[in-house]
């Protein structure tokens, strides 16, 4: 077993030390553990982990620490996994507004481009949101509908959590997972088509 021991290191560390030495094990695969003292670290580990096709499990620790456990074996690439149909359009949104000028007109427009999305067959494979964008996702956002319908047919919906944390906004997501900027980048890089507001 090949243990890492990321205490005190934030999000994506933990992530990216931890696909580092999954990928160390090569096609023989092996176990990684991975102890961290934060449940996002946690999330985001088992979601590094169910992307590349391995197992994954945790537990919590009496010192509040969380060893999260990870099986690789037969794993699969972004590619190998899409699904027939797959879009592959990232749509990244850095901000709660569209274009410049009126605010209050940038938010009718993002609204609208988020409705929009929608009717795209297929749909977006992510939309991630980071900045005040970040406020799209929330309970209170007006987009909350079509973000939901969006998920429902498969579109995978992302925000950035060191985000939510700045704005204060991380007990209010109302749609789409938590993820870190280690997330985002590699959706990004992984798209054959990208948008970027």
């Amino acid at each position: 077993m090949n243990n890492i021991d990321c205490i005190g290191q934030v999000c994506p560390i933990p992530v990216i030390r931890a696909k580092k030495a999954l990928e160390g094990l090569g096609e023989a695969g092996g176990v990684v553990a991975v102890l961290v003292d934060n449940d996002i670290a946690r999330q985001n580990l088992q979601k590094m982990a169910t992307g590349l096709g391995y197992q994954s499990e945790y537990e919590q620790k009496e010192d509040g620490n969380i060893e999260v456990t990870i099986v690789a074996g037969e794993g699969c690439t972004v590619e190998s996994c899409a699904t027939d149909g797959d879009s592959g359009l990232v749509v990244a949104i850095g901000r709660n507004t569209m274009g410049e000028g009126s605010q209050e007109l940038g938010q009718i427009l993002i609204k609208g481009f988020i409705f929009a999305l929608r009717e795209l067959v297929p749909p977006p494979t992510h939309v991630l949101f980071f900045n005040s964008g970040s406020y799209l996702t929330s309970s209170d956002s007006n987009c909350l509908e079509d973000l939901r319908a969006l998920e429902a047919a498969g579109t995978v919906i992302l925000t950035c959590g060191t985000c939510t944390n700045y704005f204060e906004i991380t007990e209010k997501l109302g749609v789409g997972e938590i993820t870190n900027m280690y997330g985002i980048v590699t959706a990004m890089a992984g798209a054959k088509r990208l948008i970027n507001l």
